[in-house]
């Protein structure tokens, strides 16, 4: 599987600390502390980054590798994160419904396929208690083709969640990858659970 191979080195969306733009939503008060979970976590920077900011917080990854990583990481940072082995596409199998307040996605909605897409919605929007927030990075399609994942739209990012979710903003932004901060061309997603 490609995943589990990548993270037998280090993949480009390991970059070693949280993204820029999961920070800056916890600074300016859009993440506020309660129960997260961040889906795709991989090695957990992200999950990490909210547990040493007052969060109660579970990180779900595909790979057993990477959760085992993100485990050691925040054991030696010294912060409590529930850490789990897991397919996002069966979240009703470890989680309750309505069981956090926030959910993060930093790069793993833009891998789904067209048949994933709507398995995915609906299991984000089952894991948030009513009027939870699912904040997302995706990768943008004003990222020039090529390398990496499928570049996907502002009209498919509401198409998709629109039928469970009142979208507040799609904002232009940025992923830092290993090719540098900034440096792939990404959409935020605000959305309320309706």
């Amino acid at each position: 599987m490609y995943w589990d191979e990548a993270y037998k080195g280090t993949p480009p969306w390991d970059v070693g600390h949280p993204q820029p733009a999961f920070q800056a939503l916890i600074k300016g008060g859009e993440i506020k502390p309660g129960r997260d979970l961040d889906i795709g976590c991989g090695r957990g920077e992200n999950a990490i980054m909210l547990a040493m900011s007052g969060f109660e917080v579970t990180g779900i990854d595909l790979i057993e590798d990477a959760i085992s990583d993100a485990k050691a990481k925040a054991i030696e940072r010294h912060v409590k994160v529930s850490f789990v082995a897991g397919d996002v596409l069966q979240m009703d199998r470890l989680f309750m419904e309505g069981e956090f307040d926030i959910v993060i996605d930093a790069g793993l909605f833009h891998v789904m396929t067209d048949d994933e897409r709507p398995v995915f919605v609906r299991q984000v929007h089952r894991v948030l208690k009513a009027g939870g927030k699912y904040f997302m990075l995706c990768f943008s399609d004003k990222e020039p083709e090529g390398y990496g994942p499928r570049r996907v739209s502002k009209a498919e990012i509401e198409r998709t969640f629109t039928p469970l979710f009142n979208i507040i903003y799609i904002k232009d932004a940025a992923f830092d990858s290993r090719l540098g901060p900034g440096s792939r061309k990404a959409y935020l997603l605000s959305a309320i659970r309706s």
